[in-house]
């Protein structure tokens, strides 16, 4: 297990051994031993492989043995260092000669290898020239060694004259270790090996033509052998010829020549007759083959062309070898061939299939006199050249559209504006053929967004306006996208498309416009309400792209920006002004390609300032006291309420009522009564006055008083009466709301008696020596913004936590003070008045102190105690708590 494995190849090539590491000594000896036994018989199969031959395997002979192992032993100090220096060889490629006689299952090759410990493998790797010849090498184990043979296999059939060196490579395997090398066979030519070679021993023989018009027994074929000539070979016909299909028998002689039959093949046309030739080389050496005659009829009395001219045009892009035209003519066997030019340097023409091709290229512009060509081509058989026809045979070469037409410019973008006139040239575009300069273009505009327009044309490579052109509408100003097709008249048609982008850019034609508007609103209307809309139009597009101002600033009326809202800024007050007339002014923006084009108009708005009943009536005067005799059966008037607004002296309709009131006896008056509180509302009523369980005596006709003692019935006062009396003005228009007042009357009633003078009945009017007291009582009241109101409230909030924030901070502070050491001022004075340095040195330790404590607390940077230095006469401030100390 542990020793190598002893493994070599014995020869005809050389012997390889291994060489085992062992120790010297005893050892040593028996390996040397091992290593010259088998040299010896190594040497045994030299000598029986150069006396037996690769295929006869003879031993030597036992006095040879004798002799060999006598000279051995004599020579077996040689032998061992031969063993010692081949144990380091390896294998050297060999070679071996075979004769081309030899046939399948020959043994070419047989040697031995040494692999004691492995199976060995011997492996034909590949044949070069690749065939089939030979076997896979065979390895066999013989007293320990394995021996290996190369033969042929049964397809083997070795010719010299095809093939004469044949290299095989093999490789062979013992465990780890792998040889590999060449063995080259060279086949030697047997002059006494003949054989049939070539398509004459093929399956399908040897293929011979004849015309049915040949001469009877005329020679049509030589079989040729290689080596026939040196040898009487014997050649015959095998295969039957019975009639009626064969005319007669074919004959072949020694020479190999194959002779028509005697009756001749006329009328044998198209037949195929198959032969089987056996060659008889004596001494039991045969071969056999096969030859096929077939019969062609027999030539046509005249040659001729289907047409006698005939014109080809072809591209000059034709590479060389492409096919032109294919000519035919009638006939046996017709061949063809180019009579002029001659040479031809463009064209050719097959043969036997009569297709013209090209044989250079055809570029017209390196080659111009290649766009005509005429050519004559002949047509004859092959087997009576005599008989031809000729045909004319132009050929044009026309030139190839290779190139787009070239236009310039390549791109065509440009921007117009949209008042651009029709007819307005845009652009002009050239374009040429690189193919044909002079040649004339077609010019197609196409237009692809958007689709179909009719806003451009293209007149002679002329681009135009074509229509008006209009961005004041919706999506009708476009962006158009068009290309211009260039096609040229060439084959294959070519054309070049040119991009075309034209932008429209608007222009603010027309100034803005709006409707004069009237607006009504209530003098009491809080700013900000909406009064309306200015309604503003503009014709071009975005319409829309208005902003509003007003002329002036006086008014109390402002109008948005964008939106053109008129809404109320101020208070407004009827009495003062009643109608307003405000300028709107309108700009357009947004409505042209320069951001700086505007366009303005105005109209004018009027606002009718509607009147609200703001302002109570007021009476004169605002008491009246009275006296009037009264009747029996008697309507007094008493007097006339008089009332008026101040402030809107154009209100004169009120409505009167009496409200309330009550009579007193002699006893007179109880005291001055004041009319009710002006600006209040009170419901007009009709109020009916009564004084115990009597009816009124009073009424209002209007603004007159009117005591009414035409009821019967009615207790007759028989003491002076006074009546006081509370009537209610109110305004009566159409304004609301309507707002109110009284004013009180106080009457004096004297009944009539018997003294009274008959002219009872005149009213009088007594003025009162009681001062009238009026009271007018105002309420004013403020109402806020509900965000006013927010706002406060927060700031409120805000407020209180800031002051809760900075009490909490003294506080702190005030604590911090409370726990310091009391320090008291007098020690200062006093360390303040000692000597020169004393005063110093206390105040440095006072600004020291004051530093470290300064951060302690909010309460020591305050200074309760102010003194005068001693020294320099500065004043300075002091804390009592801390001590520090700061000049003033």
């Amino acid at each position: 297990m542990g020793s190598s494995e002893n493994w070599g190849c014995s020869r005809p090539f050389d012997a390889c051994l291994e060489p085992r590491a062992q120790s010297p000594g005893m050892g040593g000896a028996r390996i040397l031993e091992a290593q010259e036994s088998r040299l010896f018989e190594q040497l045994t199969w030299q000598l029986a492989w150069q006396q037996g031959g690769p295929d006869k395997h003879v031993w030597l002979s036992g006095v040879s043995a004798v002799y060999l192992q006598a000279t051995m032993v004599l020579l077996r100090p040689l032998v061992l260092l031969v063993a010692l220096v081949v144990s380091d060889l390896h294998c050297l490629p060999w070679f071996i000669n075979v004769s081309e006689s030899q046939g399948p299952g020959t043994i070419l090759q047989s040697f031995f290898f040494n692999c004691s410990s492995y199976i060995p493998t011997l492996k034909l790797l590949h044949v070069q020239p690749p065939t089939n010849f030979f076997n896979p090498p065979s390895l066999t184990r013989w007293q320990g060694i394995y021996v290996a043979k190369i033969t042929l296999s049964s397809s083997a059939q070795l010719d010299a004259l095809v093939v004469n060196h044949y290299e095989l490579q093999l490789q062979f395997t013992c465990g780890n270790h792998t040889m590999e090398g060449p063995l080259s066979v060279d086949v030697q030519r047997d002059p006494g090996h003949i054989q049939c070679a070539g398509r004459f021993a093929s399956p399908a023989g040897e293929i011979i033509q004849v015309p049915e018009m040949v001469t009877p027994g005329a020679r049509l074929y030589t079989l040729l052998l290689p080596g026939m000539e040196l040898q009487g070979a014997q050649m015959s016909i095998t295969s039957a010829q019975d009639p009626p299909y064969f005319p007669g028998h074919f004959s072949i002689n020694g020479q190999g020549w194959l002779q028509a039959p005697s009756q001749g093949l006329k009328g044998q046309a198209q037949k195929v007759f198959q032969l089987q030739i056996l060659v008889n080389f004596g001494q039991g050496q045969s071969c056999h083959g096969m030859l096929i005659v077939k019969v062609l009829p027999a030539p046509s009395s005249q040659v001729s062309f289907l047409e006698q001219t005939q014109n080809i045009t072809i591209p000059e892009n034709l590479v060389p070898g492409s096919k032109v035209v294919q000519v035919q003519a009638r006939g046996f066997d017709v061949r063809y061939e180019i009579l002029s030019p001659m040479p031809c340097p463009l064209f050719s023409i097959g043969c036997v299939d009569g297709l013209v091709r090209t044989t250079a290229p055809l570029e017209l512009a390196q080659a111009p006199g290649a766009a005509v060509t005429r050519l004559q081509v002949k047509a004859f058989e092959r087997l009576w050249p005599w008989t031809s026809a000729k045909l004319e045979l132009t050929v044009d070469v026309q030139s190839v559209n290779r190139w787009p037409p070239h236009c310039l410019p390549a791109m065509l973008v440009t921007q117009i504006p949209e008042t651009t006139p029709v007819g307005t040239v845009l652009n002009t575009i050239t374009c040429t053929d690189p193919d044909s300069p002079g040649s004339t273009l077609d010019y197609q505009l196409m237009f692809h967004r958007p689709p179909g327009t009719a806003s451009l044309c293209l007149r002679d490579r002329v681009l135009q306006v074509n229509a008006t052109l209009d961005c004041d509408t919706p999506g009708a100003c476009f962006q158009y996208a068009a290309s211009i097709l260039v096609l040229d008249n060439g084959q294959p048609l070519m054309t070049t498309e040119v991009p075309v982008l034209v932008m429209v850019t608007p222009v603010n034609e027309f100034a803005p416009s709006c409707v004069p508007r009237t607006f009504r609103v209530r003098e009491d209307a809080r700013p900000h309400t909406l009064l309306g809309s200015v309604l503003g139009s503009d014709m071009d597009y975005p319409h829309d792209s208005i902003e509003f101002y007003i002329s002036g600033g006086s008014a109390p009326f402002a109008v948005d920006r964008l939106s053109g809202e008129v809404r109320l800024l101020g208070p407004l007050d009827y009495e003062l002004q009643k109608l307003y007339r405000l300028t709107v002014l309108l700009s357009d923006h947004s409505q042209d390609q320069d951001p700086t084009c505007h366009h303005s108009g105005s109209c004018t708005i009027t606002i009718e300032v509607e009147d609200v009943n703001d302002h109570a009536p007021e009476c004169e005067p605002p008491f009246q006291e009275l006296t009037i005799h009264s009747h029996l059966g008697h309507s007094v008037e008493v007097t006339k309420v008089s009332c008026r607004v101040p402030q809107e002296p154009h209100r004169l309709v009120f409505s009167y009522s009496i409200v309330g009131g009550e009579g007193h006896g002699r006893g007179g008056l109880p005291g001055c009564g004041g009319g009710a509180g002006q600006g209040q509302q009170w419901p007009p009523s009709s109020a009916t006055l009564f004084s115990g369980n009597s009816q009124s005596r009073f009424s209002l006709q209007g603004a007159v008083l009117v005591y009414n003692d035409l009821m019967l019935g009615l207790s007759w006062p028989e003491q002076p009466h006074t009546y006081e009396l509370l009537i209610h003005v109110a305004d009566a228009g159409p304004s609301t709301p309507h707002l109110s007042t009284t004013t009180t009357v106080i009457v004096h009633l004297v009944p009539w008696t018997a003294s009274t003078v008959a002219t009872s009945t005149h009213r009088a009017t007594v003025s009162s020596m009681m001062t009238p007291l009026l009271v007018t009582d105002m309420e004013a009241f403020w109402q806020p913004e509900s965000w006013f109101v927010v706002v406060l409230t927060v700031t409120s909030a805000l407020l209180l936590l800031a002051l809760g924030w900075l009490l909490s901070k003294l506080l702190q502070g005030l604590a911090q003070v409370l726990q310091a050491p009391n320090k008291p001022a007098q020690a200062l004075l006093l360390n303040s008045s000692q000597g020169t340095e004393g005063p110093i040195e206390g105040f440095m330790e006072a600004q020291k102190m004051e530093t470290t404590q300064a951060p302690s607390s909010v309460m020591s940077l305050h200074f309760d105690g102010r003194a005068q230095d001693s020294r320099t006469g500065r004043d300075y401030l002091f804390n009592t708590h801390t001590g520090a100390r700061r000049w003033v």
